[in-house]
């Protein structure tokens, strides 16, 4: 997150705060420790379990003709020297070669070092781009340039041969033989990322297949005791589904240190909107996050879409509906004409006297949030 994600997205002293809540947890953190083999380090540290989350931080290479070449350079290196004391050197006229989030955040980082032409170059559509609508909007709101249907046929000294391409019957883009020279101080690849696997060679069972490794539904890769999540196995390479499998894996190696198999409880009905009594709650406006002006987005790295004040996040989260779950707002108590149902505590919600209840579903229909439904009485 400190190395891949731009301060613009990720302010450090969010960051900073979030892993000193870890911390404080207990957990220790040892940095500048390369592990180069992942069973002797578990042999040496007298460990039972590993969960290995190594990232996928190798650039993606691309055979491009480049003779007298200015500047070639891939898009990790360039995000992970921004946290260095020295700054890359794009030049004014940068080019990024590929279309996700990380060919979107060097194409704005470099509008923010000085480059007067920012402009990707991608072989396809907008809407095949793999990268977030939203991220683009905000690139080109910065003035970010996009070739769609091209793509870089050779690299000179200070200028690019382009490619326009097509799409045939299949929406696959085709060449066409058509080229054009764009200006470039730097080229920057950002066509994908790999994972590191060398510290896993010679280690039985354990299966890699397409550049990642494999897992089964309890996050364990096939050698016992050797988790694996994020990046490095099959699945989305977001930071959302990355503290996803963390969580997941922490929970399955709690159980198997136990010689125990954990189990996901059982998930809550969805409920439709048909079964929530929207009336009890207030309307409100929607709330807009604070958007920064785009003088400073183009000149400086701070946050481009700002967080609520405490007090307008604090109005917000009052306005969940708390869709099938119970939030424990006493209707069902306070309507029930038998005195069926019985409080347990705050956090514990209610119980209900079927010796009592006869069944009206007032408290069914009055629910807010829709928690509560009714069943045929089994003979």
């Amino acid at each position: 997150m400190r190395f891949g994600i731009p301060k613009y997205r990720l302010p450090r002293e969010v960051l900073d705060a979030e892993i000193a809540r870890i911390v404080a947890l207990g957990v220790s953190i040892e940095l500048n420790s390369r592990v180069d083999d992942v069973l002797a380090a578990k042999r040496d540290g007298h460990f039972d379990a590993v969960f290995l989350a190594v990232g996928a931080h190798i650039a993606k290479r691309a055979y491009l003709p480049a003779g007298s070449a200015g500047r070639m350079l891939d898009a990790v290196e360039v995000l992970r020297s921004m946290e260095g004391e020295e700054r890359p050197l794009l030049g004014r006229r940068v080019v990024v070669y590929g279309g996700g989030n990380t060919a979107l955040d060097v194409a704005r980082t470099a509008k923010r070092l000085g480059a007067e032409e920012s402009v990707i170059v991608y072989r396809r559509t907008r809407e095949k781009m793999p990268a977030h609508d939203a991220e683009l909007e905000e690139a080109l709101q910065e003035g970010v340039l996009v070739k769609w249907l091209s793509t870089i046929r050779e690299a000179g000294e200070s200028s690019i041969t382009v490619e326009k391409m097509m799409l045939d019957e299949k929406g696959m883009a085709q060449p066409t033989g058509e080229f054009e020279t764009l200006a470039a101080d730097s080229v920057v690849l950002a066509l994908g990322q790999d994972v590191d696997l060398s510290l896993l060679e010679g280690v039985p069972g354990l299966e890699i297949e397409g550049g990642v490794v494999k897992v089964d539904a309890n996050m364990m890769t096939g050698h016992p005791g050797i988790f694996a999540g994020g990046d490095m196995v099959p699945g989305e390479r977001t930071v959302t589904v990355g503290i996803g499998h963390g969580k997941l894996a922490a929970r399955n190696i709690d159980a198997w240190l136990r010689v125990e198999t954990w189990t996901h409880p059982p998930r809550p009905e969805l409920a439709s909107f048909d079964k929530l009594n929207t009336w009890y709650y207030s309307d409100a406006p929607k709330a807009q996050r604070p958007v920064l002006d785009m003088v400073r987005r183009q000149s400086t790295f701070e946050e481009v879409v700002g967080g609520f004040d405490p007090a307008t996040a604090q109005f917000e989260a009052r306005r969940c509906l708390s869709c099938g779950n119970c939030f424990e707002c006493d209707n069902c108590y306070g309507v029930c004409p038998d005195n069926a149902v019985i409080k347990l505590g705050a956090g514990n919600r209610y119980a209900f006297n079927y010796d009592y209840c006869k069944g009206c579903g007032l408290c069914v229909s009055e629910c807010p949030c829709g928690a509560i439904r009714t069943q045929p009485e089994e003979i």
